[in-house]
């Protein structure tokens, strides 16, 4: 018999998680094991995970639930990894602890580049091991190189469906096959989250406002950006506000922001539920609010809210998320640039009217060969198969439009169409002057 054992570092990765279970992904087990993954800066100060709104609904699919903080402490989960020597102690230490006995293990993580996948996948050496991912970043390269003593034994990577039509580039340089999963099995999950997760009545109808990530920007421009988004819902005609601060931001106040709403003649709430700092996905919200609009600049959820839910949504700031991003391979690129081509702008009145979810056609239309590009110029030892691609679309699509999602010094760097202008381009070409420019690098070095 097998013990599968399904890695968590977020309420938003277990529903996942849930929903893969309720679809049938994995083959039976004679035990199923939930481990909880805090990967917060300071996981001491976080809400313990038993008291998150939700979480009995969840674990209902779970043989037990285990801390894998508690099995590496006082190591932080996120940043450490087994010594190369160590891994045959550890793993049966874990062993041991867990009650695994001698019995086959199989893992389900996310992030296979970083700990903790990158740690379970290591100390669990030849497991078969399924990835999935929570959301757009799936649709982005891999993070990193991954050992083939781990990328090969992937098995399966399973993501939403939030791009009809589109495949994930991440771990397609192991060939891992993608399964989407189906979006009644997430929507029930989600359903199960909101009921249970009580302390929190609004107006239904309001505008919901997502702040990003914090640290994405600086805290001035992070300032600016939400009052935008008030002001730009107002605009629209919007008197309620619902504001959703990121669920890794920590303590938050907007007292300006409700100045600003106040100025303006419309009300702005923040969501309090019975487990202070709690982080509640923003579905839950989808569920309880219906909200008649969806603002953000890099979540996942204004897809979410589009295409499984139906909602208007619509986006501000991600011209400056994505001017501002750095280093240029940052994994929330691809949600920002994904997001930019798709969703209509706060400022587009007429388009943010008339917006229908994003359909095959409409995502292959904005993004066809996009992604294919940002993601060589992410990654470009990960995925060298996409130069052909990344150099097709260069030279045919860049434009004012698309010039946003790309930087001249990294288009430089890695010989790509754009790098230099096109009367030009046959200097990028020229052997002669690559040499010379090449000899001019070594003596500036020495």
């Amino acid at each position: 018999m097998t013990v599968q054992i399904f890695a968590a570092s977020s309420t938003h990765g277990t529903a996942v998680l849930a929903a893969a279970v309720d679809s049938g992904c994995f083959a039976d087990s004679s035990r199923r094991v939930l481990l909880l993954c805090d990967t917060t800066a300071v996981p001491e100060a976080a809400p313990p995970a038993a008291t998150l709104p939700g979480s009995d609904a969840l674990r209902s699919r779970f043989d037990e639930v285990l801390s894998w903080n508690d099995a590496v402490s006082p190591l932080h989960p996120a940043a450490w990894t087994p010594r190369p020597d160590d891994v045959p102690l550890w793993e049966r230490h874990l062993r041991r602890a867990w009650g695994l006995g001698d019995e086959e293990v199989e893992l389900v993580l996310e992030s296979p580049h970083a700990s903790p996948a990158q740690a379970l996948a290591q100390i669990f050496t030849g497991v078969p091991v399924t990835v999935y991912a929570e959301g757009l970043t799936g649709y982005g390269p891999t993070g990193g190189k991954i050992s083939p003593l781990i990328g090969t034994r992937v098995r399966q990577l399973l993501h939403p469906d939030l791009l009809p039509g589109l495949e994930p580039l991440l771990l397609a340089e192991y060939d891992v096959p993608s399964r989407p999963l189906p979006t009644a099995a997430l929507l029930k999950v989600y359903g199960e989250l909101a009921a249970t997760a009580p302390g929190f009545t609004s107006p239904e109808g309001a505008a919901l406002l997502l702040l990003p990530e914090p640290g994405a920007l600086p805290a001035a421009d992070e300032a600016e950006l939400g009052l935008r988004m008030v002001r730009g819902a107002v605009a629209l005609g919007h008197t309620r506000l619902v504001l959703q601060p990121h669920p890794r931001a920590p303590a938050f106040s907007a007292g300006a922001l409700r100045a600003e709403a106040a100025r303006l003649g419309a009300g702005l709430t923040v969501p309090a539920f019975d487990v202070p700092g709690a982080p509640v996905p923003a579905e839950v919200l989808f569920e309880r609010l219906r909200p008649a609009l969806v603002v953000g600049c890099s979540s996942t959820a204004l897809l979410t809210a589009s295409v499984f839910y139906g909602l208007p949504v619509a986006r501000t700031g991600t011209g400056t998320l994505l001017e501002r991003l750095a280093p240029y391979e940052n994994p929330a690129r691809i949600p920002v640039t994904v997001i930019d081509a798709l969703l209509p702008d706060l400022a587009d009145a007429a388009a943010v009217r008339e917006q229908s979810p994003p359909g095959r056609e409409t995502v292959a239309g904005a993004l066809g060969g996009l992604l294919e590009a940002v993601g060589f110029a992410m990654r470009p030892r990960v995925r060298p198969d996409l130069r052909p691609a990344a150099e097709r679309y260069l030279s045919t699509r860049l434009d004012a439009g698309t010039w946003r999602y790309f930087k001249r010094r990294r288009l430089g760097s890695l010989a790509l169409p754009g790098a230099v202008p096109n009367r030009l381009a046959f200097l990028r070409r020229n052997t002669t002057l690559r040499r010379m420019a090449r000899r001019a690098r070594a003596l500036a070095r020495r």
